[in-house]
């Protein structure tokens, strides 16, 4: 049975004006998501499910999915704010979505086998396709075997907001023992501090340091079907204390945490030294047109994918 790969699309595209989901920046308009089907489709998954807005499925569907046709077979589930448990209704006036694990719960009718969850908007590399497939291919004998990659932070810093701006990145930091993972504690204010190292602000307002080589979370999970069930039970605990919370989003590292504390689950940590890349600002595009040309000038993508 062939993994699939669950393309995380609903995204607003905050920091960086527009939806940059549909940017084109390869040589012949190849969006980022491109690339990662393509590199998914040479490394063996057989199918690729995309949560996205009903608002933005037209253009989606005609910009996005047509050309994916005849190259692998495509779903296409919705991500909007009412899409909650029997009890619950979405408190008037929200507009933010319910988080990155709520987008996961919208997939479980559409994928029946070991999945990889990815953004849409971030470039992960030929590699980690690769090795992610090859650890969702391997047999199981367990509920809760599940795999995540991870990249050093030096390797994800956003090269044109954080360096010339003073802008911040999210990021995952993991901490990992004999090879799974252990916790991983969402990090904000991720930056360059004046003299070139890394750092971040920590949950008392102080300056911490980030060795370049830290293993972080890019949202890059391996999971199997049974993550689907544990997630709906803890996504009713999360609306009982959070409905009301505005800004309360309900994120894939919090509930895997919650599994590896409680027994239910382990994480394989699946290392990569690869170079992520990603828009999170709008002047960080000329640099990742840049390195998309050198990525096809020296042979990894072809001249025209789909």
């Amino acid at each position: 049975m062939k993994p699939t790969l669950f393309v995380l699309a609903a995204g607003m595209g905050s920091r960086y004006g527009g939806l940059k989901q549909l940017d084109g920046l390869g040589p012949h308009g190849e969006t980022i998501m491109d690339y990662s089907i393509y590199d998914a489709i040479r490394s063996g998954f057989g199918k690729v499910v995309f949560v996205i807005r009903k608002d933005f499925e037209d253009d989606f569907r005609s910009k996005i999915l047509s050309k994916y046709e005849g190259h692998i077979p495509v779903e296409v589930v919705f991500q909007s704010t009412d899409a909650l448990p029997e009890g619950f209704t979405c408190p008037e006036g929200r507009t933010k979505p319910w988080g990155t694990n709520h987008a996961v719960l919208m997939g479980k009718d559409a994928i029946k086998e070991p999945f990889a969850v990815i953004n849409a908007d971030d470039f992960y590399g030929r590699n980690t396709f690769e090795v992610m497939a090859a650890e969702l291919s391997r047999p199981r004998d367990r509920k809760g075997d599940y795999c995540m990659v991870a990249f050093q932070v030096g390797n994800t810093m956003s090269e044109g907001g954080t360096v010339s701006e003073g802008g911040t990145v999210s990021r995952g930091v993991c901490h990992e023992k004999n090879g799974f993972l252990d916790t991983v504690v969402e990090r904000t204010d991720i930056g360059y501090a004046a003299d070139g190292t890394i750092e971040f602000t920590d949950e008392n307002g102080n300056k911490q340091k980030l060795a370049p080589e830290t293993p972080v979370s890019m949202n890059m999970w391996g999971f199997t079907t049974d993550y689907f069930d544990y997630s709906e039970k803890a996504f009713v605990e999360f609306l009982k204390e959070n409905i009301d919370k505005p800004k309360a989003e309900y994120f894939i590292p919090s509930v895997v945490n919650q599994m590896i504390n409680s027994g239910l689950a382990t994480a394989r940590v699946i290392k990569t030294s690869s170079k992520w890349f990603g828009v999170t600002y709008a002047n960080d595009r000329p640099v990742v047109v840049a390195k998309f040309a050198e990525l096809h000038a020296s042979g990894e993508y072809p001249e025209k994918m789909f």
